[in-house]
């Protein structure tokens, strides 16, 4: 890589302003742009991707849906929940969408294997799951050969919400996060492993 990719650490922001600002850079950056990752929070909100069935949403509630331009279906965000968007140049790395979408599953496997958690991918169905639940999803947009959204992955959050969608357009797909499995962490601090998997991983395929 020719340069370092720049970390943000924007805290608790609502999405749509979020979503407004990845499309923004996305849409200004040159060849010579650095790649960015940002880390976040978002406050409860549904958000339905491009490929996403209204049917997948039973009831929202008082939690907002947004209708967003990622891949994948409905799922939800909300405090306690880490969010990581990775706005990088794929072509310039040289890296395709499949496999930016298995170096995002890759980065949350071995993160929760660093806190004792075995997870797994799937073929049939994009994401991280544990014992068959659902512990992280991921969903991109790639616009001339470049990415932005990225990854939630459930550390300590109210998982009642989950309940009123079909998580990633599967009826009945259970979800689960660290602390069902005693894991104790700040989301912050969550991150550390999971961006760290992340820059390894495109700078070693950009080599």
């Amino acid at each position: 890589m020719s340069q370092p990719v720049v970390l943000r650490q924007l805290g608790m922001q609502d999405y749509q302003t979020v979503w407004r600002n990845m499309q923004q850079f996305t849409a200004e950056r040159s060849n010579e742009t650095a790649d960015e990752i940002w880390i976040t929070e978002h406050p409860p909100v549904y958000t339905l991707g491009l490929n996403g069935k209204p049917e997948h949403v039973l009831q929202t509630g008082d939690i907002p849906l947004v209708k967003t331009d990622r891949g994948g279906q409905v799922t939800y965000h909300g405090p306690g929940q880490l969010v990581v968007y990775l706005l990088a140049d794929l072509k310039r790395l040289k890296i395709g969408p499949r496999q930016a979408v298995s170096i995002l599953e890759n980065a949350m496997i071995a993160s929760l294997r660093q806190y004792g958690i075995a997870a797994n991918a799937r073929a049939d169905a994009p994401g991280v799951y544990v014992n068959g639940k659902k512990i992280g999803a991921l969903g991109l947009r790639i616009k001339r050969g470049c990415s932005y959204h990225g990854l939630s992955l459930n550390n300590c959050l109210d998982l009642r919400p989950f309940l009123n969608i079909n998580p990633c357009g599967y009826p009945g797909l259970e979800v689960c996060q660290l602390t069902d499995f005693g894991v104790q962490v700040h989301t912050h601090e969550l991150a550390v492993p999971v961006v760290h998997h992340i820059i390894k991983a495109i700078e070693h395929d950009a080599k």
